[in-house]
């Protein structure tokens, strides 16, 4: 079987982010900063990472500053210069001429229907997807191990990461079958099943690899849970037509589309950095110090934070 390369990579930017209302009223919720770089940054470095070529951004009404983040900022840069300031930041912004493309989901109609709008630039090739809000830390990246293991299998690989029995109701859950190694064969694929019904605990954390015949489910494809067009539905569909496995995922991931979750992943970055780290985390110790918590939590609070300044 010949597995062709994969070149390009789909991020679906065109939601409202609601949750995060009103500071997402007039900025993406992509452009949400972890630290000092915005979410989408971070998913675009992976897809680098994982060597990818080119990137498709599916966005909606009120999305400029992703595009305008991945561009040359003249007057900022002639700023710097004058200054005498380093220009690596902005440098890592910057995506060769030819390489980003932007297309217009005109209305919300679910992660579904945002992959499909992409479908003629996506042609015939093999295609990565990246959810932004989706933060996945790794070494080597999340994507880059996906696409490891896709050059050895081709088919369609999606991740897989394991989440606690009393949340499976609110992702894509994967009916595992033969396991070898951190490959699982997917068997079945179900959109947030009822609690208690799951077929197992390993959810898709909003990285994929997909043949491009998704594309032809998606065109006929009905709405799903949600009242929305489910990717889910439609991978499910190519499940027994073409292979299909989940990369068990075993580094960290940050739920970025969840206040709780941007929060920790704020914390844990910043512990991580050599800058800011010892500041944030001497902060931590004594904002937890002083927090009404039994003992022996505060103290497991504590060994949390020293071993994240020493990763």
């Amino acid at each position: 079987m010949m597995i062709k390369p994969l070149r390009k990579a789909v991020f679906p930017v065109g939601g409202l982010g609601t949750r995060f209302l009103p500071a997402t009223k007039a900025m993406p919720k992509e452009m949400l900063p972890v630290v000092d770089r915005p979410l989408i940054q971070y998913a675009v470095d992976e897809a680098l990472e994982a060597g990818i070529e080119q990137m498709i951004f599916v966005t909606g009404r009120g999305k400029s500053a992703i595009e305008d983040h991945f561009d040359i900022a003249y007057e900022l840069e002639a700023t710097m210069r004058e200054r005498g300031k380093s220009m690596e930041l902005l440098h890592q912004t910057r995506l060769k001429p030819g390489a980003v493309t932007y297309v217009r989901q005109q209305e919300p109609m679910g992660l579904g229907h945002a992959i499909w709008c992409a479908r003629d630039i996506v042609g015939d090739e093999p295609f990565a997807i990246f959810l932004a809000d989706e933060l996945m830390a790794g070494t080597p990246g999340c994507m880059k191990q996906m696409v490891d293991a896709y050059q050895q299998i081709g088919g369609n690989i999606v991740c897989g990461y394991e989440v606690p029995d009393d949340e499976t109701d609110r992702y894509g859950i994967v009916e595992p079958g033969i396991e070898n190694g951190a490959l699982v064969e997917v068997r079945g694929l179900v959109e947030k099943p009822r609690r208690g019904t799951a077929p197992s605990n390993l959810m898709i954390p909003g990285r994929y690899i997909l043949q491009p015949e998704v594309m032809q489910v998606l065109e006929t494809q009905e709405k799903g849970a949600g009242g929305e067009i489910q990717l889910t539905d439609a991978m499910a569909q190519l499940i027994g037509r073409q292979p299909f496995h989940a990369w068990r995922f075993d580094g960290e991931r940050h739920d970025c589309g969840d206040k709780a979750g941007y929060i920790q992943a704020n914390l844990a970055f910043a512990l991580q950095r050599e800058d800011i780290g010892p500041q944030v985390g001497a902060f931590a110790r004594k904002l937890f110090g002083n927090h009404p918590a039994p003992r022996e939590a505060v103290q497991l609070v504590d060994e949390v934070i020293t071993v994240q300044l020493r990763a």
